[in-house]
């Protein structure tokens, strides 16, 4: 694992730490690192999105889509 410092000012580092201590998190770098991965993930499901409404259409969603779609799941 590869190792970041960075600095922030007293006004972000105060609501750094009191953000961690609220989600019981054990230190402010494991709050950071959580907001990291989400930000990850959300970027990975909006390019899922994009990647969906720009390609064609599969077919028509109709009740035997759905019934097909139910059955798989």
């Amino acid at each position: 694992m590869k190792t970041l410092s960075i600095s922030l000012p007293e006004e972000l580092s105060s609501f750094v730490e009191a953000q961690a201590a609220a989600r019981g998190e054990a230190a402010p770098d494991a709050y950071l690192l959580d907001l990291i991965r989400s930000e990850q993930r959300r970027q990975r499901l909006r390019d899922l999105v994009l990647a969906g409404a720009a390609s064609p259409p599969a077919g028509e969603a109709d009740p035997e889509f759905f019934d097909a779609l139910r059955a798989r799941i």
